[in-house]
């Protein structure tokens, strides 16, 4: 990839206040007024999604997210494109990771509105695994695995050029984060990637888990190592993202991040938000108290749940030690985890007010989300959009979340959605407090709102069509003039 320079071995004084400044710099830029939304009682929308409703000129200085455009799925799109894509790994296992899982929503749901999708990944890590419904052999992209279950740029890069020799040009190159590496990004005029996290984000998550840490606990050598190398990775990204034609955020935070701390003209990023499949997240009541009563909850019990990773970084040690104390003073209160990983088992150790889990199979999440009253998320990582929230919110449940630029600025952008909370466990349990106060009923009231919102920015449909007219743009310039007479 791109020139690294050399990394210290632990973390100078000189590093530090690198690291620090550049930090602080961010921050002051993620609180500008230019991400601040208004209150949902005194606004029917976000100022983004306003200037979205009044827009016209070209979609490449739009600085909203684009699913906020009117842009309708009837009839077939204006221009069929090739598209060739660059994922790391491909969902085939019961539980992908969210990138995976956003390549695979996305490409199947242009692959479905007739556009031909070429996917370069690596190979299944079990020759038992089955491809996934919709695959090359059901109509959907065509898979191009590498002779390895580890990414390797330049075979994928072998592949991609057979294939253009087969079938001709293609006409948009997507990279899912950086698959496609620096060597070869720099010679695609037509290259757009998404960014899943970047390393000013990684840099910011590094803080938040050393100040989660205990008074007791010692700082790893490994992570101190880490933490001082970050300066080093956010440098490196800001040097050679230049390459990469055009930047899909996937929140608006990130999107402010590349125009002004990376220093990439605002006309070539673009901010668009993950979408998730809504016939498959979708609220039923009768499916949720069916989830309870499998998990043997009394009734009249409040319930909040927790999904993903159950890993430090993910903010567990914080919902352990709150959660642990909430359950103390409010014994009808039930936590539901839902996930695997080093913290599976002291969840359990917490008595019959939590219920363990496991990992959840996809087609069981919709009755996990629906079981819930408030849907939790006290992650420490800022990187990327965590699709459970999106998730949970097309269930017509409201979320408490981490207050980070991403999750305020594109998720929680109103008051009547949820809760939000600084990454320690003190402002977690005062929020878990309110929860608990506001009771099922005022829950569900902000349920219904959050359902509205989900519908009309987080579907995979509004994804799909943004991400189609920014590949319809990058192939033709016509299509970057907003409206245009058939919108």
């Amino acid at each position: 990839m791109a020139f690294r320079p050399k990394k210290p071995n632990s973390a100078s004084p000189t590093t530090l206040l690198l690291l620090l400044t550049l930090s602080a710099v961010a921050i002051l830029l993620l609180r500008s007024p230019s991400i601040s939304t208004p209150s949902y009682r005194n606004a029917a929308t976000s100022s983004a999604r306003s200037k979205a409703t009044t827009f016209s000129g070209d979609l490449r200085h739009a600085h909203f997210s684009w699913n906020s455009l009117r842009l309708t799925p009837d009839g077939p799109p204006p221009a069929r494109l090739r598209i060739a894509v660059f994922t790391r790994k491909w969902p085939v296992s019961s539980a992908p990771g969210g990138m995976e899982r956003h390549a695979l929503t996305l490409h199947s749901a242009l692959s479905g509105r007739g556009h031909a999708i070429h996917v370069f990944t690596s190979a299944p890590s079990s020759s038992g695994e089955l491809l996934p419904e919709g695959g090359a052999a059901g109509g959907g992209p065509h898979l191009h695995f590498l002779s390895g279950t580890n990414w390797r740029c330049d075979e994928a890069w072998a592949l991609y050029q057979a294939e253009v020799e087969h079938g001709g040009a293609f006409d948009v190159v997507h990279s899912e984060s950086v698959a496609v590496f620096h060597r070869w990004a720099r010679r695609i005029p037509n290259l757009a990637v998404s960014w899943h996290g970047i390393s000013l984000e990684a840099l910011h998550s590094g803080i938040y888990q050393d100040l989660a840490r205990r008074p007791d606990e010692p700082l790893s050598p490994a992570f101190n190592r880490s933490l001082g190398g970050s300066i080093y990775k956010v440098l490196d990204e800001i040097r050679f993202f230049h390459h990469y034609a055009h930047h899909v955020a996937i929140s608006d935070s990130t999107g402010e991040m590349l125009r002004d701390v990376y220093q990439i003209p605002s006309g070539r990023v673009h901010v668009i938000l993950n979408g998730v499949e809504e016939d498959k997240f979708a609220p039923d009541a009768s499916l949720g108290d069916a989830f309870r009563a499998e998990m043997k909850i009394p009734l009249g019990s409040l319930v909040m749940g927790v999904a993903g990773r159950l890993v430090k970084d993910k903010g567990h040690p914080l919902l352990y030690e709150a959660f642990a104390k909430l359950s103390l003073r409010h014994p009808n209160v039930y936590l539901v985890v839902a996930g695997s990983g080093p913290w599976a088992q002291r969840y359990a150790e917490l008595g019959r007010n939590v219920v363990a889990l496991g990992p959840v199979p996809p087609e069981k999440l919709r009755a996990f989300y629906n079981s819930l009253d408030v849907f939790l998320n006290p992650t420490l990582r800022p990187q990327g959009l965590d699709l459970t929230l999106m998730e949970a919110m097309q269930c017509g449940k409201p979320v408490a979340a981490t207050r980070f630029p991403s999750i305020k600025g594109t998720i929680v952008v109103d008051d009547e959605f949820g809760y939000t909370f600084a990454p320690n466990v003190e402002a977690l349990l005062e929020v878990l407090e309110k929860v608990v106060g506001e009771g099922p009923a005022r829950l569900a009231e902000r349920g219904r709102a959050c359902k509205n919102y989900a519908q009309s920015m987080f579907t995979a449909t509004k994804m799909s069509l943004a991400y189609e007219r920014l590949f319809l743009c990058i192939k033709n310039n016509t299509y970057c003039s907003y409206p245009l007479p058939f919108d």
